[in-house]
C-alpha cells in the first residue's frame, strides 16, 4: 500500500520547498503538479490546439497520459512515455498552461493522473486542494501557512537575490489578494481539510518544518 503526504496552503508558505525536502529524505516521489499542467500544455500545442479553443482543449486533454518518475535522482516528467523535461519550461508552454489549466476537463484529467500516481507510489504532493480533493485519503495532511508579511519578506528576498526591482508592501498586497482569490474561487477553493494538521512556518526554519511534518508519519 502506498503512503501519501498532502501539503496544502497559501502562496509563499514554502509548500514546494518543504515537499521536495521531505520527499528526498523519505525516498518518496515529489509530485510536481505544476509540471504536469505544463506537460498537458505541451501536448495541446503539439496537437495544434489554440489557447482560445476551449472545446478542443476539453476533447484533446483526455488523450494525454502524464506521469512523474526519477532517473539518476532527477525528476522526470513523462508525456505518453516521452521524457519532456527539456520542452516544458518555454514561454509558449507557460502561456498555454495558463490558458488551459482553468479548464474543468483538464483539471479532471490531471487529478485522475495524480491520483493514479499516488495509488501506485509513495508520494508527497503540494497545492491548494490536495488534502480536500486530490488525495482525500492521504495518511498525512498538512496545512502549511505563514503570516502574510513573512511570506512577502521571503518573496522580497528571492527577488532581490535575482536583482529584480521589488517593493515589500506591494508584494504583501499581491499575496493577500492571491489568498482571497484562492479561497473564494468556484472550483476547489483553498481550505484546510478537517483532518489536516496546521503548521505555521512564520517563525520556523525549513528544517524545523520538515521535521514537524515527518514526525506526523505513522509506522506502516
Amino acid at each position: 500500500m502506498s503512503y501519501n503526504i498532502a501539503i496544502d496552503g497559501p502562496a509563499g508558505a514554502g509548500k514546494s520547498t518543504i515537499a521536495k525536502k521531505i520527499a528526498k529524505k523519505l525516498g518518496y516521489i515529489y509530485v510536481d503538479t505544476g509540471a504536469m499542467y505544463r506537460a498537458m500544455a505541451l501536448y495541446l500545442i503539439r496537437e495544434k490546439v489554440q489557447p482560445s479553443e476551449t472545446e478542443k482543449i476539453s476533447a484533446k486533454c483526455r488523450e494525454a497520459d502524464i506521469s512523474i518518475g526519477y532517473e539518476n535522482g532527477e525528476q522526470i516528467v513523462y508525456l505518453n512515455g516521452e521524457n519532456v523535461n527539456s520542452y516544458i519550461r518555454t514561454e509558449e508552454v507557460g502561456n498555454m498552461a495558463s490558458a488551459s489549466s482553468p479548464n474543468p476537463d483538464v483539471r479532471k484529467k490531471l487529478v485522475e493522473l495524480q491520483q493514479k500516481l499516488a495509488a501506485n507510489n509513495d508520494v508527497v504532493m503540494d497545492g491548494r486542494d490536495i488534502g480536500t480533493c486530490v488525495l482525500p485519503n492521504a495518511q498525512v495532511k498538512v496545512y502549511l501557512t505563514a503570516d502574510s508579511r513573512v511570506r512577502a519578506e521571503r518573496r522580497f528576498q528571492e527577488l532581490q537575490a535575482k536583482g529584480e526591482p521589488c517593493d515589500l508592501d506591494t508584494i504583501e498586497k499581491d499575496i493577500i489578494e492571491r489568498d482571497r482569490q484562492d479561497m473564494t474561487r468556484e472550483i476547489s477553493p483553498l481550505t484546510q481539510a478537517e483532518d489536516a494538521v496546521l503548521i505555521d512556518s512564520s517563525h520556523m526554519s525549513i528544517d524545523e518544518v520538515a521535521e514537524a511534518v515527518v514526525a506526523l508519519l505513522q509506522p506502516v
